[in-house]
């Protein structure tokens, strides 16, 4: 049985294709808008969205860089977000 696929399905599918894409690209964030930010600021934002945000002197330095490299996957932070939260929590405690 040979599957034909018929022009209209095949330009939804591009469609859905091209929107997914635009979606994605617009909803990263600008590095020029990461670079204006702090540490203490990124952490404030982003931190509080999921859970209280801990004191920063509930962690070892080593502890913060584990926590940084946890958090970025789950709070789908950029590495220079992480860097920059976890300077200021290693600052902070």
């Amino acid at each position: 049985m040979k599957t034909i696929i018929k022009p209209q399905i095949l330009a939804l599918l591009s469609l859905i294709l091209f929107i997914s894409l635009f979606a994605f690209m617009n909803s990263c964030k600008a590095p020029e808008e990461i670079a204006g930010k702090s540490g203490a600021q990124l952490w404030g934002e982003n931190c509080v969205r999921c859970h209280n945000a801990p004191s920063p002197a509930i962690y070892s330095d080593a502890q913060w860089e584990v926590v940084g490299e946890h958090m970025r996957y789950k709070a789908n932070l950029t590495d220079q977000e992480v860097k920059k939260v976890v300077e200021f929590l290693k600052s902070a405690n």
